[in-house]
């Protein structure tokens, strides 16, 4: 690689890995990376949601810019509103964002029940959380209430995945798929009322992007860093430089479920 083509290369990963990764704001992205979006827009359809419940609940609400999004859209918002995150920095900076709406943030490990009542909620809501624990949703959930969330699929961006760690197996998230998920909330007792899947392109068009992303959603390449990957990264600049933009396809889903009424 000419020494200018190199420097051109390090400045690049010296950016990407630059960027703050608190909260789900891709705003960054603009101009280096693109996402087809899901044809349902889920923030404007929370928003709705919002509007017809009394006391709701937003799981993993990340940086809650979803949340704040949605509750800023809503024409009317609920009497309650109180959202979960587990990782200090997007709690921090959720309670920061949501405060003025009146919501509660509270830290909570992904994995560990929440500290809610049972039936103490209308409607729970959810964009991407690592892992949907069915039976803490459905018991929070008051009879008749709603979970209305936007799931991750199984092998998302694993163009990308696999350009870093080599080939998957197809076992490798699938625990991610549709039907497994609708398998877990039917067992916690939980109805489906709506689950719709798509696949969507993405494209990354400079290596800054590739490494922002992998250090921003860090369960793709979980011991992912520049040093470690240099070498791969240099691959797959110089053919970005040469070919465009590298694509990939994420997978999404839209899941709402009820809990049904008391016999």
């Amino acid at each position: 690689m000419p020494r200018s083509e190199t420097h051109h290369f390090e400045a690049l990963l010296a950016e990407g890995a630059a960027v703050p990764t608190e909260g789900w704001d891709f705003s960054w992205f603009k101009g280096r990376a693109t996402e087809q979006r899901p044809s349902w827009g889920y923030a404007t359809a929370l928003a709705g949601r919002l509007a017809e419940a009394t006391a709701t609940l937003d799981i993993q609400t990340g940086g809650g810019e979803v949340l704040d999004f949605a509750l800023g859209r809503a024409e009317k918002p609920p009497v309650l509103t109180a959202a979960t995150e587990g990782w200090p920095p997007n709690a921090a900076k959720a309670t920061a964002l949501l405060r003025p709406h009146g919501t509660v943030v509270v830290s909570v490990p992904e994995d560990a029940p929440l500290p809610f009542a049972d039936g103490a909620f209308a409607l729970v809501s959810s964009r991407h959380p690592v892992t949907p624990h069915w039976t803490e949703i459905s018991r929070v959930l008051e009879p008749g209430g709603t979970y209305f969330a936007q799931h991750v699929g199984p092998r998302s961006v694993f163009e990308l995945v696999e350009r870093f760690l080599g080939p998957l197996g197809p076992e490798i998230s699938a625990d991610r798929h549709p039907d497994h998920e609708r398998a877990g909330a039917e067992a916690a007792g939980l109805e489906i009322v709506d689950l719709r899947a798509e696949r969507l392109r993405i494209e990354f068009h400079d290596i800054a992007a590739v490494v922002h992303f992998l250090r921003k959603v860090i369960w793709m390449v979980p011991d992912f860093t520049v040093e470690a990957y240099e070498d791969r990264l240099r691959a797959l600049h110089q053919q970005i430089e040469a070919e465009g933009p590298f694509v990939a396809h994420s997978t999404r889903h839209l899941f709402e479920a009820r809990k049904p009424h008391r016999r």
